[in-house]
């Protein structure tokens, strides 16, 4: 059982009411207590009746951070499509410039936390499948778990204005501790039938794969280009997130894993891709493109991981990405470190090319500058990039939405990590639409392309419960 010494956030609540009348605006109060260990799908399942819709969950691959956030206590959004990296970064800044922190502790990921994303191309026209997400959108949550390292802790956050009164803290204790009161292990409910599959539009895909390698031989400038495409799914009833959650933990675990909730739609994936990890002046990203099956066997796996490490097209598309990443690292660091050769990256059902890349940061370099320069990187656009993303926002049916874009967690102190939201899909109450694209380049085939697409589509796939061999 947790239980929680409510002193400083009473204290906070009346002194933060006295500046929000001083200074005519809202004040955030945060405070976070260290607590016993909770099942972090316990805590995302607990909010199920109580925030359904303003939740969200996140693991990075080696099990060291969970954070999972329920309710909304501030919302940072926008449909803005230039600067949007910026004027997110500043929002957050001005929003945690007046607030009162209770937090004794150094681990990152306690106290305020805004978590959320960007779209993959605010340029591209938005359809109805998104309507949902704005192009930049975050949320601060009214009560987070947050698990740093075997430490866990619970962060209360409460956004306080001149029309409150004391009172509001009886209100906020009241309802912790119902929350808290409500968590216990979590079960599934009854199985769910997949009754609908329908890839979308595939012939049609194939077509616009064949006409960019044309364009590609021809001489054009662009070098790459990543296509993407949807397949849907209908379900007899409504798809529980949190039965998926615990699919993902279980098949994919050296994923990322993300949920992010917004008006009842749910974005969801297991992510093998890092876009950007920055404590304090580390900075850690990957590099990760070119992907062949997993082996039936040991001997067959071994086989197919060194053809791919000895495969032409791969290694060329892999060392685009490497060669972009590392510039757009010695832009924002002192010291950039890779290896010369990429490795392999073995997942449940795709094993990938990966170079992992390392580096520490000049002085002004932001976490969300970083994902600024960093995002598209060739792996999810193409190359050139500006070039490759014009060519998708004219070619691609899909509204990527918030598919292949950064996802992730900043921090008040500034630290965070963002992911390429791959792997994923969009959940809006029994249907889902799943995502997956793959690199066209002069000597892509349309058909090898498509089945490309269909392993990728399979992680997300097999978590719903829709996977059949």
């Amino acid at each position: 059982m947790v239980t929680i010494q409510d002193t400083e956030l009473k204290e906070g609540i009346q002194e933060a009411i006295e500046r929000a009348k001083a200074l005519s605006k809202p004040v955030l109060v945060s405070e976070v207590k260290k607590i016993n260990h909770i099942d972090p799908l316990s805590f995302y399942a607990a909010g199920k009746s109580r925030f359904f819709g303003e939740r969200f969950f996140w693991k990075d691959p080696s099990d060291e951070a969970y954070i999972i956030g329920l309710g909304i206590c501030r919302q940072i959004q926008s449909d803005e499509s230039t600067d949007r990296f910026n004027r997110v970064e500043k929002e957050w800044k001005r929003f945690i410039n007046n607030s009162i922190i209770y937090n004794p502790y150094n681990e990152n990921a306690t106290g305020p936390v805004m978590f959320g994303g960007f779209s993959f191309d605010p340029l591209k026209q938005k359809t109805k499948l998104w309507s949902k997400y704005s192009n930049s959108l975050f949320h601060v949550p009214a009560y987070m778990y947050s698990e740093m390292n075997g430490q866990a802790f619970l962060t209360t956050n409460v956004v306080c204005t001149q029309h409150d009164s004391e009172s509001l803290f009886e209100k906020i204790a009241a309802e912790r501790s119902m929350l808290i009161s409500s968590i216990h292990d979590y079960h599934p409910e009854s199985a769910n039938t997949l009754q609908k599959e329908a890839d979308i539009n595939p012939e049609k895909w194939m077509e616009t794969v064949d006409e960019i390698v044309d364009e590609l031989k021809s001489g054009s400038l662009l070098k790459k280009v990543v296509l993407a495409r949807e397949s849907r799914l209908i379900y007899e009833k409504p798809i529980e997130i949190e039965k998926v959650l615990q699919n993902l933990m279980k098949m994919q675990s050296e994923s990322f894993i993300f949920a992010f909730e917004s008006n009842g739609d749910c974005f969801i994936g297991a992510s093998p891709e890092r876009l950007i990890k920055k404590y304090g002046e580390n900075v850690f990203t990957t590099c990760l493109a070119g992907s062949i099956p997993r082996g039936k066997t040991e001997e067959d796996d071994h086989i197919l991981g060194e053809t791919l490490l000895n495969d032409q097209k791969n290694l060329t598309e892999h060392q685009y990405v490497v060669d972009m990443i590392k510039e757009a690292m010695e832009e924002s660091c002192t010291e950039v470190e890779l290896p010369n050769e990429p490795q392999l990256m073995k997942m449940r059902d795709i094993q990938h090319l990966y170079t992992p890349v390392i580096g520490k940061t000049k002085e002004d370099a932001s976490l969300l500058a970083l994902v600024d320069r960093l995002h598209p990187t060739p792996a999810l656009g193409g190359l050139p990039k500006r070039q490759a993303v014009e060519k998708i926002r004219e070619a691609e049916e899909l509204d990527r939405g918030f598919y292949a874009a950064p996802l992730g967690w900043m921090d008040f102190r500034g630290n965070g990590e963002y992911a390429v939201a791959i792997r994923s899909g969009l959940i809006q109450g029994n249907e889902a639409s799943l995502f997956a694209g793959c690199g066209v380049v002069q000597d892509s085939n349309a058909e090898s392309e498509y089945q490309e697409t269909k392993i990728k589509l399979r992680p997300l796939l097999t978590a719903l419960g829709g996977y059949k061999k």
